[in-house]
């Protein structure tokens, strides 16, 4: 089994920056690709950015040059953030941690998900 914790979300300006983190824990040796969606009220939870153990990255186009996500392949845990700039309202949403399985195809574990709100 794998854990995922998030951690970072909060209220913040248009403009500003928060940094989430992800701690994943467990069998960290089944697990792939790990990203972080977001779902707003309303709309269906979308994929925001996600990265491979190898570091290869990818963006929605949405978020392209705002946020940036990085990982840390620690032997005990998986450490992946994602760093955001210039936050717009739009940013507003749960932000959900996510590890691909490599055991179960198609599989997916998931964390609690953390408030992120872009307001003045």
């Amino acid at each position: 089994q794998v854990q995922l914790v998030e951690s970072g979300g909060g209220l913040v300006q248009p403009g500003g920056s928060l940094r989430l983190d992800c701690a994943a824990s467990g069998s960290i040796f089944s697990i792939g690709a790990m990203g972080w969606y977001r779902q707003a009220p309303g709309k269906q939870r979308e994929l925001v950015a996600d990265i491979t153990s190898g570091g290869n990255t990818n963006y929605v186009e949405s978020v392209k040059g705002r946020f940036t996500i990085s990982r840390d392949n620690a032997k005990i845990t998986n450490t992946v953030y994602l760093q955001m700039n210039s936050l717009k309202p739009e940013d507003t949403a749960v932000y959900y941690c996510a590890a691909e399985s490599l055991v179960r195809r198609g599989y997916k574990y998931w964390g609690q998900g953390t408030q992120v709100t872009v307001s003045s």
